[in-house]
Formats: structure tokens, sequence, C-alpha cells
């Protein structure tokens, strides 16, 4: 008894519980999955054989491979300069585009890809307004194509792209471009040079991010797509839904793991900025052995140096006169990328309040009598409250498991510190439908199959991850003299903990708390999987609804999960405001 409360006070007890439940639920059954994949204990690469030999495997393989990276590339030249354009604005326009930017990325994936569903519909927006114009004759077919997955895809990723961009450009000191300016930068050579580079650790991260969640796209490409445009998840599920044989099944799973690992081991594990050293290295190499090219351009340069010299002397002090338009150019470039990502959800919203018989937009009359079909259809409120409650349940479980391994973590040396992170960032890092069917091979073991405690179990894998990061993140900025101080007037662990360390980082925890649930509320993939026929969430009752018949009680449903994210928001600030309300007397009081 006493060693494991020894074992309790140590920083690797505190990671313990969230390292337990990952362990149980996706680390053994990963490992389980690998050795079915390779025919254990005889140990083969028939089933990764028979999967290449199926022409219309590789097909998907590569379409997969194909779609991620078209929408990544998208998101990179759509996400880069929108990000670039808000942290160069005033602060309170930068604020509120990032809370525009936040809003679509809490907002449910699947609300989005149905707003989608209306808006590029035969009876849609689109169309009825060009069939309004006679501008056409006969709906376009805008959906069921490649490019409606597209246009699916990059509207969920484009947060993921925009919000690491912004975490570092945020942090880049813009008197190093104002230094380059007073050198005789030209503003885009300053942008190229200077702020370009130290950006691209963004690029990276967001790359990375958006790149391995595409893989793992399952809704978007079977609400949006075609039969042609199926990806290697759909696929996945579909031999999850119709086979017990996991051979198989594990063999896609880990090819498509194979190519996420590839892409995290190529781009992702450079902690220490090697990478970014090595990409300088090569750059110099090349512009050496291109050397005898460019002395031509460099004497023109030198050339021009004077003339530059007199035209930077003269223009230093006046405004530039095509600024304007440059301005407005960027203002509206925002503006239609905050159109693209809001406008969707705004349209499941007024639908919602619809009084014709069918999804139609704009509404032929204004009613509630969708919400009223809403609360009073029984299988709908089931439904909401099979989430609400393990929502709730995945909530509390993570955010004490979490925060618990956070707070070990925060006091472990670097090189286990940074092992452990990689390994509890797992389930969120790798493509949802791989952890999916880890999941319901680990629930399998268990016999928790189609039970609400399985599914809790299985999303907090997930939520357990965002809890670490949050908290982590809140941590990072602790001081932690505090604690021994409050030690050293003969605190214990515990007392500690909750009158000093637990206030201070309480924004942290709510905020982990908040993104746990969320995560938990909007999970399909993995429920899909380990739900069996006996629990229906209102995630997978949306999605039932959405591939069966086109019901405008779903708008209902939309619009007040469209509505989630704008209360979050409003909690975490109110959360943020008090904590800080709170610091601020806290010298005060301590003087007075």
């Amino acid at each position: 008894m006493e060693k494991l409360q020894k074992l309790g006070r140590m920083p690797v007890g505190l990671i313990i519980p969230a390292i337990a439940i990952l362990f149980v639920i996706f680390g053994v059954p990963i490992v389980q999955l690998f050795l079915i994949s390779v025919n254990a204990p005889s140990f083969s690469l028939v089933n990764y054989q028979a999967f290449f030999r199926q022409q219309e495997n590789v097909f998907v393989l590569f379409q997969t491979i194909k779609m991620s990276v078209v929408a990544t590339a998208i998101c990179v030249i759509i996400g880069y300069p929108t990000a670039y354009l808000i942290v160069i604005a005033s602060k309170p326009v930068r604020t509120g585009l990032i809370v525009f930017v936040f809003i679509p990325w809490l907002t449910s994936g699947l609300v989005r890809t149905y707003a989608w569903t209306v808006i590029l519909g035969d009876h849609g927006l689109i169309n009825n307004l060009l069939l309004d114009l006679r501008l056409i004759s006969d709906p376009l077919p805008l959906l069921y194509n490649r490019l409606a997955v597209y246009i699916g895809m990059v509207h969920i990723m484009l947060p993921i792209m925009i919000l690491p961009l912004l975490s570092v450009m945020q942090g880049i000191d813009q008197s190093l471009l104002a230094a380059a300016r007073s050198m005789g930068a030209r503003p885009f050579a300053a942008f190229w040079r200077v702020f370009l580079p130290l950006s691209l650790p963004g690029v990276r991260s967001g790359t990375l991010l958006v790149f391995v969640v595409s893989l793992g796209f399952f809704i978007t490409p079977q609400a949006l797509g075609g039969l042609r445009d199926a990806m290697l998840s759909n696929f996945i599920a579909v031999q999850v839904a119709s086979s017990l044989n996991l051979a198989p099944i594990a063999a896609a799973a880990f090819i498509l793991l194979a190519i996420a690992v590839f892409m995290l081991s190529l781009f992702g594990m450079d902690i220490y900025g090697t990478q970014d050293h090595r990409g300088r290295t090569v750059r110099k190499s090349w512009r050496s052995q291109l050397s005898s090219l460019g002395a031509l351009p460099r004497y023109l340069n030198e050339i021009a140096i004077p003339y530059r010299a007199r035209h930077w002397a003269a223009q230093l002090y006046q405004a530039g006169s095509g600024s304007s338009w440059s301005k407005i150019a960027g203002a509206v470039f925002v503006l239609l990328v905050m159109i693209y990502l809001l406008f969707p959800e705004l349209i499941v919203i007024i639908m919602s309040f619809s009084a014709g018989p069918f999804l139609e937009f704009p509404p032929s009359g204004f009613s509630l009598q969708w919400y009223r079909s809403l609360f009073g259809d029984p299988s709908w409120i089931r439904a909401f409250w099979d989430s609400f409650q393990i929502g709730v349940t995945v909530t509390i479980l993570s955010t004490i498991a979490g925060t618990l391994a956070a707070a070990g973590l925060a006091r472990t040396s670097p090189r286990p510190r940074t092992f452990l992170m990689m390994v509890i960032l797992t389930p969120i890092t790798f493509p949802a439908i791989v952890v999916g069917v880890a999941a319901y091979l680990g629930l399998v073991n268990l016999g928790l199959i189609g039970t609400k405690t399985g599914i809790v179990l299985a999303h907090s894998i997930g939520s357990i991850a965002y809890v670490v990061v949050i908290v982590a993140a809140t941590l990072a900025n602790f001081d932690q003299r505090l604690e021994h101080a409050a030690k050293s007037m003969r605190a214990g662990p515990v007392r500690t903990f909750m009158r000093v360390t637990l206030p201070l980082i309480r924004p942290g925890i709510i905020g982990g708390a908040v993104f746990a649930f969320i995560a938990s509320f909007d999970e399909m993939v993995v429920t899909s999987l380990v739900s069996g026929f006996s629990i229906r969430t209102l995630p997978l009752k949306m999605f039932e609804n959405i591939n069966q018949q086109i019901d405008p009680t779903i708008a209902a449903v939309g619009s007040l999960l469209t509505l989630m994210p704008v209360l979050w928001l409003v909690a975490l600030y109110v959360t943020w405001w008090r904590s800080r309300l709170r610091l601020q007397d806290a010298p005060v009081n301590s003087v007075a």
C-alpha cells in the first residue's frame, strides 16, 4: 500500500490512469491488429499481397492519397494568406476574425457536410439562384461528385490549417520586418526573406495535420461524393460492417496507418528544428550549384543599388500610393474566406425555420414546425439524450485523467515527457478509421461492443489527448515556485494542488473539458464501429437520415448544434475573464 502511495506521488504515477485507458482500449488492440494483419504466429504478408493484388483496392488507396494531397494543397493556398492577413490586422479585427475561424472549427463536421448537401443539391441555393436568373434550364450536377467532396473537405480542414499558422505567425517579431524595410528591402522582399521562413513551422504543422486527418475522412466522401469518390476509410468501414474476417481489415488499416506514420516521422517528429537546418543546407548547396547562372542577376542587382537607395530615401516617410488597393484586395479575400467558412452554417439555421414540406432556399415561409417535429420525435430525443449522457461521462473521465497526466508530464524530464506525450496524442494523430478499428477490437476483447460504457471508453482515448494538450499549455506558463512555497509552509501535495495549482490552471481545465465534450458529442466514425445496432447517438441518427431521406428536421438539429460553439466560446471567455480578475485582485488582497 505504501508503494502505491509513493507511486501516486511520483510524476509518472499521475500519468498511469490516462496511459492505462489508452493501453487497454487502443495500445493492446493495435498490436493485436498488426499481428492479425501478418497472420501471427506464422508471420506472412499474404493479407497485404491480397490487398495489392486487387486493382480496386489499389485504386481506392491512390485515390485516398490524391484527394488528401489536393485538399491539403488547397488549404495551404487559401489558409496561408488568410492567416497572414488576420495577423497584420488591427487587434479588434484580428480578435473577431480568430473567433470566426474558431466557430466553424468547433461546429459539428456532420452539420457542415449536411449544409453543403443543401447548398449544392438540385434544389439547393446555387441551382435555385441560377434557375431564377435563367442562366440554366436544368439543375447542374453539383452534388455527388469529386468537386463536392473537395469543397466539403476543404471547408472542414481549413480552420485546422489556419489555427497553427496563426499560432506561429503571432509569435513572429514584427520588428524584424521593420528592420528589413529599414535596410531598403521592398515589402515583398521583406516578407519573402524574413516572414515566410519564420512561418514555415506553422505551414509544416498545418499541412501535416490536414493531410493525416484527410486520410481518415469518412463522412464527407460518403455524403457528398459518388461511388467513384470513396476513400479507404469507407472501404474499411464497409468491411467491418459486413465481414467477420479481421485479417483484410487489419491489412487495409495498417496500410493507411503506414502512410500517416511516414508523414509524421518525416515532418512531425523534428522537435529541435534539425529539419529546418537540413532545409537550409539543401538550399545553400542548390545555390552553390547554380552560382554561375545567378552571376548575371547579382551583377545587375549591384548596378541598381544606388537607384534603389535614392528611391527608398525619397519614399521612406511617405505613404505608399498603391497600398490602398492591396488593403482592399486583402479585405475582400478575407471576407470571402469567412463567408465560405460561416455561410453554410447560416444556411442551415435559416432553412430550419422553413414552412415548406422539403428543403429549399430561400424558405417559402417562416415556421417552427421542424423544431416541433424535433422535440416531438422520441427517436431524436433519445439520440440527443444518449449523446449528452455519453459526452458528460467522457468529459468527467477525460478531464480527471487528462489533468493528472498533464500535471505528471509537466514534472517529468524532457526525454520521457516527449515520448509519453507522443503516445497520449496517438489517437488524434492517427486516421480516425484506424483508431475506430483498434477500439472495436479492444471492446470486443472486453465484451463492451454496443454498450454506453464501451462508447465512453472509445471516446475517452481521444478526449484525454485534447485535455492533456490544453492543460499542458496552461501549465507551461505556471510558476512552480508557488507550489514550492506552499510545500515549504507544510502543505501536503493534495492541499497544494487544490489550493494553489488548481485555481491557477482552472481556465485550462475548463477549456479541456469543453473540447472533450465537443469531441465526444460530435464523434461518429469511432461510434459507428463500436455502437453496434443498439445505440444511436445524435451524429449517427443524423448521418442515417442524410443517407436515407433529406428530412428538414435535420436542419433544426443542425441549427442547434451550430449554436453550441458560440455558447462554448462565451463560457471560455467568461472563465478567462473571471480568472484574469482574480489574478488582478490577488496583489491588492495580499497588500491589504
